[in-house]
């Protein structure tokens, strides 16, 4: 198999709070679609971000979503300055630097930078 895209969706208790929350935190634009009532989607690129109204699995542990960028501490500076709270990056030795942080529905989320 050979994916030439991902979708990930995350469940949230109040879908306007959501997507502003979202939003905000990572500088997004309106929401490019909505498909269906309780669901919208934003085109990050590489990948596509679904939140959908859906309070009895928003922050169900388990998803967590990982997202590659060029300078992980950089992209945790942006976020803390936006008064997100953040892990520290932690490195891992030859292979990435990674922070993560939670939505607040309880979703995780993370930023990693390969290191080559």
């Amino acid at each position: 198999m050979k994916a030439t895209a991902v979708t990930v969706c995350l469940p949230v208790r109040d879908l306007d709070a959501a997507i502003a929350w979202y939003r905000s935190a990572l500088s997004l634009a309106e929401p490019v679609q909505v498909p269906v009532e309780g669901l919208v989607e934003f085109d990050l690129g590489p990948f596509w971000l679904q939140l959908t109204h859906d309070p009895e699995q928003a922050g169900q542990a388990g998803i967590t979503v990982a997202v590659s960028v060029e300078d992980a501490a950089a992209e945790r500076a942006a976020l803390a300055d936006k008064g997100l709270t953040v892990s520290e990056v932690q490195r891992f030795e030859g292979a990435v630097d990674f922070f993560e942080f939670t939505d607040p529905d309880g979703n995780v989320l993370g930023f990693v930078t390969e290191l080559t």
